[in-house]
């Protein structure tokens, strides 16, 4: 499937999701293969684009800048219209938080770059506000926070605030700091009280109370430094395991059959007559 506008011609390779509403796809330039990869949010509804088209009018015409930063290509096509926005890896957030992974003050520093991000993202707040709600929210193997585009538009909503935003932005945050309950967690009891009285209005709020309230930086002892590793690398980690298993199930299926065919297994023999002579001395006497 192709999809063309006079900037490009983006051919689908992945299909994410469908619904009446719009259809999302992974698509890269036809006729290139550098490994760039774009979101196609195919919106199939009239209604949606009308109310998308005034959500970025009014964006624009509050900003600097005549057009959303981010996104990358908007055109017509015969369903609809096909609004293009960079391709992201889904790791979502949520997955992260269960165990000993992350200290108190490493699920602080996260909850601070999930801020930064919603605050630097370029989106309008109704764009913004579906990432948040729908689980958009990843976390990278270096820990850094971005955000993924394949959207479900029929949420949109052209009346979200920032104060929306920030209220679904705490509760995100509240089940990253919830994971430490156990502890002295004072982020976790200042954002819970404020969002339960859905008192923030602004993400620079949420990020004062997250800086107020964080907890001093410690020395997390070895063991929990281990158990960190192992824990964000786990994938890589049973890869390279995965392969050193097959090499050596490979070699000793190899020694096996030498050995039914002739009878002994050649690379073992040539080790044993290499040590039968160890400079002008015999050991086979």
């Amino acid at each position: 499937m192709i999809y063309s506008s006079p900037k490009m011609r983006y051919l689908v390779v992945a299909s994410v999701s469908e619904n009446e509403v719009n259809d999302c796809y992974i698509a890269r330039e036809q006729g290139k293969d550098d490994g760039s990869l774009y979101t196609l949010v195919v919106i199939k509804d009239h209604e949606r684009v009308k109310e998308l088209l005034e959500i970025f009018r009014v964006f624009t015409a509050s900003g600097d800048s005549a057009e959303v930063p981010l996104v990358i290509d908007f055109f017509a096509n015969d369903t609809g219209h096909v609004l293009v926005l960079p391709y992201r890896t889904g790791r979502p957030i949520a997955d992260f938080f269960d165990g000993d992974a992350f200290s108190l003050r490493q699920c602080e520093e996260i909850c601070t770059n999930i801020i930064l991000t919603c605050i630097s993202s370029g989106l309008p707040w109704p764009v913004l506000y579906l990432a948040l709600s729908q689980g958009k929210v990843n976390l990278s193997k270096e820990n850094t926070v971005y955000l993924s585009y394949d959207l479900d538009m029929r949420g949109l909503d052209s009346k979200i605030t920032e104060s929306d935003c920030a209220t679904v932005c705490a509760e995100i945050l509240l089940v990253i700091l919830s994971s430490k309950r156990d502890q002295k967690n004072i982020s976790y009891e200042l954002l819970s009280r404020r969002a339960g009285n859905r008192s923030y209005t602004r993400f620079t709020e949420l990020y004062r109370d997250i800086q107020i309230a964080s907890t001093p930086a410690e020395k997390r002892k070895i063991t929990t430094k281990v158990r960190s590793f192992f824990y964000r690398n786990a994938d890589t980690l049973f890869g390279i395991l995965f392969w050193i298993s097959l090499i050596l199930a490979v070699i000793a299926i190899a020694f096996l059959l030498s050995n039914l065919v002739v009878g002994d297994i050649p690379i073992l023999r040539i080790l044993y007559n290499s040590f039968k002579q160890i400079g002008t001395e015999k050991l086979n006497k």
